[in-house]
């Protein structure tokens, strides 16, 4: 076996019980990844040195082949209705079968950190079969220092081959692709899948779970803050395509991160050091800071279409997926913060797309209110961030984030809601899906319109205007705002047929109730009366 690159002389593969292999590459930095990706075909160069490539068959997450090993430990903490099991001896042949695959083979080390705060991080080593698999987790993951890496000791070490498939039989899968976290054994094994979001994906599931012990609340959000002033931190929780990337990265304020954050006692912290940013209908000037990352160098473009001559992306051409992708280093943002540090959050937004064209742009929530909300999770799965999603599918997915959670949602509810007590914490509701009618007859809501109510938020201007209260779900809404049009502001009156949205937000309510019911003997009795206005 050939080995370079710095790592701890102590900690070797070969220390970790993977052996055999034909060559390991340690800690490559950007350019020699580029290089080793260009060289083995993995993709090709494009405008100003980004890195194009392609994931075949797989151009999103694979939430149903996700399984967590079902040992003493963790079983009574992990929400089982949520995460699928795979039993210790399925685990057990599943690696022994993935480390004899990998024998003879090339690949990437890349050690590093996940958490801005050196408290509450945890230290992982991610090794993959793709030379851009460790370019991706590069941007994505926090660098240490070069000489840092000399004493690094990974906690837990993930081993993504994308050429290996699962036999359901053998290994306890429900497909030939598998993702599976041992928490006995502090190891994530990936399998016939080249989408590299299910690398920061697996170590999002991984802080999800250990960081709660340490009443640390894990959270599906971005964050920033006013410039030069940390302690104004505004958090924003979403799922893919509900804007979380695009609203946070405000030129005004400091992006803090796009993706995943920790609210511990002290603040808010990024566990990222990059940003994956959804690229279909990108442009200059609505996100001129993203869409600068396209061709900067060894940025990631992802299942992206371009130019074979001129190397132009074609943001528009959703023939490959309509999750296209871009994932680089936050530093390749302006206003990125250099620390990823924050303060207690003063604002909480959860971002939701309603593809049915009910709830406003924003609304005002109670702290109960809040806790419904979140724990509701109501949003849209767009097209591309799953298998099978072509259009907008009306979801609930618990704490905006419920493919990783893997402890039951009423923890990290009573977490949020008992940070919320201890900071005051104003909080919002703020639809970027449908208006003037539902997916397929209204028309997304302006971004425009959406930023100018956020700054208004934020700023504290639109606490002081006047509310009416929502006939559907008791929330307050803004019955004004400059910038805004007024009709903007009551979804029914862009509807054409009012009847029609009548009919559709009983319908909607309705799905609330049904929905919740399955927390109502987990929760205090404010958040139950909060439940529906």
């Amino acid at each position: 076996m050939t080995m370079n690159g710095r790592v701890n002389p102590k900690r070797t593969l070969e220390d970790q019980g993977i052996t055999g292999v034909a060559a390991v590459h340690y800690n490559y930095l950007e350019p020699a990844l580029v290089d080793a990706a260009i060289a083995r075909g993995e993709g090709q160069i494009g405008k100003g040195g980004a890195f194009l490539c392609t994931t075949g068959q797989f151009t999103g997450r694979s939430p149903k082949d996700k399984h967590v090993v079902r040992t003493p430990s963790v079983e009574n903490t992990i929400w089982w209705e949520n995460n699928a099991a795979m039993s210790p001896e399925s685990w057990a042949q599943l690696k022994a079968d993935m480390l004899e695959h990998v024998k003879g083979r090339e690949l990437f080390v890349e050690d590093l950190y996940a958490g801005a705060d050196p408290t509450h991080r945890v230290d992982v080593r991610m090794v993959t079969e793709l030379a851009w698999h460790g370019l991706f987790i590069r941007h994505l993951l926090r660098r240490p220092a070069r000489e840092e890496l000399d004493t690094f000791l990974p906690e837990w070490t993930i081993l993504n081959v994308p050429s290996f498939k699962a036999d359901p039989k053998r290994h306890g899968s429900r497909s030939d692709t598998v993702i599976a976290l041992n928490f006995d054994e502090k190891m994530v094994l990936i399998g016939n899948t080249a989408y590299a979001g299910e690398n920061k994906k697996s170590v999002f599931t991984i802080l999800n779970y250990l960081l709660p012990e340490k009443g640390v609340m894990a959270m599906h959000c971005s964050a920033n803050h006013a410039i030069g002033n940390p302690d104004d931190t505004a958090v924003f929780f979403g799922l893919s395509g509900t804007g979380k990337t695009t609203l946070s990265a405000d030129p005004s304020r400091t992006l803090i991160g796009d993706d995943e954050h920790g609210w511990s006692d002290k603040g808010t912290f990024n566990f990222e050091g990059g940003c994956y940013a959804k690229t279909i209908n990108l442009s200059p000037e609505a996100e001129p800071e993203i869409y600068g990352t396209t061709t900067r160098f060894a940025t990631v473009i992802e299942n992206m279409v371009w130019n074979p001559e001129t190397f132009d992306l074609d943001f528009a051409d959703n023939s490959l997926t309509d999750n296209m992708r871009c994932a680089y280093p936050l530093e390749y943002i302006s206003n990125a913060s250099a620390t990823g540090l924050g303060g207690l959050p003063k604002n909480v937004v959860l971002l939701t797309c309603d593809a049915y064209g009910v709830l406003p742009p924003i609304a005002r929530l109670t702290p109960a209110q809040a806790m419904y909300h979140f724990l509701s999770g109501f949003t849209s799965k767009t097209p591309g961030t799953e298998r099978g999603v072509v259009e907008p599918i009306p979801t609930f997915s618990t704490c905006f984030g419920a493919p990783f959670m893997p402890r039951r949602p009423e923890v990290y509810g009573k977490l949020l809601q008992q940070k919320i007590a201890e900071t005051g914490a104003s909080c919002w509701l703020v639809n970027t899906g449908w208006t003037g009618g539902k997916y397929g007859t209204g028309k997304r809501m302006p971004i425009r319109a959406t930023r100018a109510l956020l700054s208004a938020a934020l700023n504290g201007s639109l606490a002081k205007t006047t509310f009416r209260k929502d006939p559907n779900f008791g929330f307050e809404v803004p019955v004004s705002v400059p910038g805004v049009e007024d009709a903007l502001l009551n979804p029914r009156e862009t509807w054409a047929d009012k009847a029609a949205y009548d009919a559709q937000a009983k319908a909607l309510v309705e799905m609330f109730s049904k929905n919740f019911a399955q927390y109502v003997a987990y929760i205090d009795d404010d958040v139950k009366a909060a439940a529906i206005g």
